[in-house]
């Protein structure tokens, strides 16, 4: 039977390359039978882009395109095959325009049959509010989204990325070395903030937030 009303935990980022995608993969791995969606926004036509320079140009249509299952959207070494990999019960493939994101996103929604999902992006939580929110960023150097400081404002939680092992201390004093340089304020400092050591907790701290320990399944595998 579809579950009408999903548990919905937003996976976004403070610019690019923050670990979105790794940090979906290790929640999905410890989420048995949650599903996954990774929202993909072309801009070419808006913007005046030259599409040959947008992965997602001749994908676009007049309506939001979604490809759901496996069959349709399993690719070794993308981010869909990677959400299959760690164990994603369905993923989902979401792929708009500009001015296609609230259609899209709703549209995927109404296709999850789980308890919960991922969803990985930033423009969508203009027009859906997550049960619980995560910002990525990374320890060091970010370059910030211009939907950045709006997604913030909606974050639950802080994961900070890494490229090279630190630890949890380290991460931290990275990150707010670089924020201390900032003319704008992030608005982080009620935020926990969570590393890659201690996952387990963020997930933890997920279900505690959101009070349903009867639905979240919790796995603390390859910890």
């Amino acid at each position: 039977m579809k579950n009408d009303c999903p548990i919905i935990v937003a996976i976004s980022g403070l610019s690019s390359n923050t670990g979105k995608t790794t940090l979906a993969r290790e929640l999905l791995s410890r989420l048995p039978g949650w599903e996954a969606i990774k929202l993909t926004r072309g801009h070419y036509r808006s913007c005046g882009k030259d599409p040959s320079g947008c992965c997602v140009s001749d994908l676009l249509r007049e309506e939001p395109l979604i490809r759901s299952g496996r069959e349709a959207n399993y690719e070794f070494g993308k981010d869909t095959g990677r959400f299959w990999e760690a164990g994603a019960a369905n993923v989902h493939w979401v792929i708009v325009g500009e001015d296609q994101v609230e259609e899209g996103i709703n549209r995927a929604l109404a296709q999850v049959q789980t308890a919960g999902v991922i969803v990985e992006g930033n423009s969508f939580l203009d027009f859906v509010t997550a049960d619980f929110a995560i910002m990525c960023a990374r320890a060091g150097e970010n370059k910030l989204k211009t939907s950045a400081r709006r997604t913030m404002a909606k974050a639950d939680a802080l994961y900070l990325s890494t490229v090279d092992d630190a630890d949890r201390k380290t991460a931290i004093e990275q990150f707010q070395n670089w924020r201390a340089g900032l003319s704008i304020d992030l608005g982080v400092d009620t935020l926990p903030i969570f590393t890659k050591q201690n996952i387990p907790r963020l997930i933890e701290f997920i279900r505690e937030s959101l009070c349903v320990s009867s639905e979240l399944s919790v796995s603390v595998v390859n910890v």
